[in-house]
């Protein structure tokens, strides 16, 4: 398996990615975001292959903190294709994000995940993360 960057090539397996996870219709704009994500500095956006074959994908973000001494990383999107799941390859996706963050002086990483997603929450407990007791989230209106 190999791990790099995603390319403006990667936008359809991306946005049939998305959909799997249940975000439909994103091929009307995932260009334009995949170009955004791409030459954000404090973004990086992992795409997992083997041969020319799309596995999955890990949306990677760094968040500076002003009151502690180390930065953390944060992942919104993470989705492995669906009959490439529970053989390794997300486990490998993230480790690789973990080092990543390392490497750029975070020394937390946080995904949210909703309970819904019963598999997702037993994979990421199986890696070592915990449950944070509270997130709030407010919607700003549609665009």
């Amino acid at each position: 398996m190999n791990i790099r960057q995603a390319l403006a090539k990667d936008s359809f397996v991306l946005s049939a990615l998305l959909t799997e996870l249940g975000y439909s219709g994103t091929e009307k704009f995932i260009d334009t975001r995949l170009a955004q994500l791409c030459s954000h500095p404090d973004e990086i956006l992992l795409v997992a292959e083997h041969g020319n074959q799309v596995l999955g994908f890990l949306s990677l973000h760094f968040i500076p903190q002003l009151a502690l001494p180390g930065d953390f990383a944060r992942i919104s999107y993470f989705c492995i294709a669906e009959g490439e799941r529970s053989k390794g390859s997300g486990q490998q996706l993230l480790s690789h994000a973990e080092q990543l963050a390392r490497e750029r002086g975070c020394d937390r990483m946080e995904v949210h995940c909703h309970a819904s997603r019963l598999k997702a929450n037993q994979f990421y407990s199986r890696e070592g993360y915990v449950e944070s007791p509270r997130y709030h989230i407010k919607d700003l209106g549609s665009l």
